[in-house]
């Protein structure tokens, strides 16, 4: 028999190891809830981007089904052939009303509908200034366009407005595209500043903000309702499987855009179009928006609450603006100790260490949704007390607390 040529697989699977960075699925076993099943063990769920509690809403169960009984379980095809049902369309159609642009389109998630927009639009003779701390669907998209890459330290406009200085002149057109809200310090973005710099160099602006729709802004439209720059923003990029609670992505901007993705964009191009039942459920959520306010009421309520109680205990938090919280453990290995030990005190926190995040900034991520009660977040403060304190993350002000 041959030697394995996989067999180097081993050995980066068995350093993962060494450095406690290797880590085995955990299991869900029932619905996506504050409260649920992991691996069999009952915990309090701060790892789902659930924000809104809308994966369990009644409302969106009864869209799913009806869309099953009136279009099937599945679409058939891609949309450029016989994919398109009249229900993508009534989803676009709300999705451009809602974030206040002439048009919309969904991708099959919102990694593909970045990655698809960015290598579509731009190309080799063009540039692309990235935040450097930007999603990795941005950076895979920005690396297909084969346009030059830029990049601008994290949220700095001073470095923003000198790399643009820099490549004034010399690319055919120029991106500036950030998130909206960073995924991993749930930091925001200080989007107004950025679009006043990118207009004056005349930039294409495109904003990600997939954890800013449903969290942000009026009835959750995001940053660019959130600085109030409707119109300024040509790009805008969204999830439908965040506080949207089902599944996708989507684009929205000029009916230019979206006819132009619609032909060249390739994830769009090569790939089925949503089932009905996850379509039927996102426009229910869409409607349940703009309907039900104390859904964000809850969350933001439910953020302060638990973020101020972290900092209590003397945690890093990061300086999170959001309901993602980091909890800085500051190496991998211990991030993970954390995570685990966490799991073991009824609550499930996910480690996050590199390549996702540089090894010194480790952390657990917490996410708070507004389906959580007081309750659940205070025993959650309780285990967070007693894990900081065993591994040595806080002090003796959490015994004061």
């Amino acid at each position: 028999m041959s030697d394995n040529p996989l067999a180097y697989l081993d050995a980066e699977l068995d350093d993962l190891k060494e450095r406690g960075l290797f880590r085995s699925l955990r299991v869900l076993e029932g619905r996506q809830a504050a409260e649920t099943t992991f691996d069999g063990k009952h915990v309090i769920n701060l790892s789902s981007n659930n924000y809104l509690g809308l994966t369990t809403h009644p409302k969106l169960i009864a869209a799913a089904h009806d869309a099953i009984d009136r279009y099937g379980a599945g679409s058939g095809s891609v949309r450029t052939i016989a994919g398109t049902m009249s229900q993508h369309m009534e989803l676009e159609a709300k999705i451009a009303a809602f974030k206040h642009t002439e048009a919309a389109l969904v991708f099959q998630s919102g990694f593909t509908a970045n990655a698809g927009v960015v290598s579509s639009v731009l190309g080799k003779e063009d540039v692309i200034i990235s935040d450097e701390l930007n999603h990795a669907s941005i950076i895979d998209g920005c690396r297909l366009s084969r346009a030059k890459i830029a990049v601008f330290k994290h949220k700095d406009v001073v470095d923003l407005r000198r790399v643009l200085s820099e490549t004034q002149g010399k690319y055919r057109h120029t991106l500036v595209i950030t998130d909206g809200v960073f995924s991993m310090d749930g930091d925001i973005a200080p989007l107004a500043d950025i679009v006043e710099v990118a207009e004056q160099f005349k930039a294409i602006i495109m904003v990600d903000d997939a954890h800013a729709s449903g969290v942000m802004g009026n009835q959750g439209r995001g940053t660019v309702d959130h600085f109030g720059l409707h119109g300024r923003v040509h790009i805008q990029v969204g999830t439908l499987s965040k506080a949207i609670g089902c599944l996708g992505g989507y684009v929205a901007g000029s009916r230019a855009l979206v006819d132009y993705l619609i032909h060249k964009a390739r994830p769009f191009l090569f790939s089925t179009s949503h089932p009905p039942a996850v379509t039927g459920a996102a426009i229910a959520a869409f409607e349940l928006l703009q309907e039900d306010p104390t859904l964000m009421e809850r969350l933001w309520d439910n953020t302060r609450y638990f973020k101020a109680g972290l900092e209590a205990l003397g945690f890093d938090t990061s300086g999170s603006e959001t309901p993602i919280t980091p909890v800085i453990a500051g190496d991998a290995k211990l991030a993970m100790q954390l995570s685990d030990r966490l799991f073991e005190e009824g609550i499930f926190a996910q480690g996050i260490g590199f390549p996702t995040v540089p090894n010194e900034k480790s952390r657990v991520r917490t996410i708070v949704t507004a389906t959580h009660t007081r309750e659940e977040l205070d025993l959650a403060l309780k285990a967070f007390e007693k894990v900081g304190l065993e591994l040595g993350l806080i002090g003796a002000k959490a015994l004061a607390r």
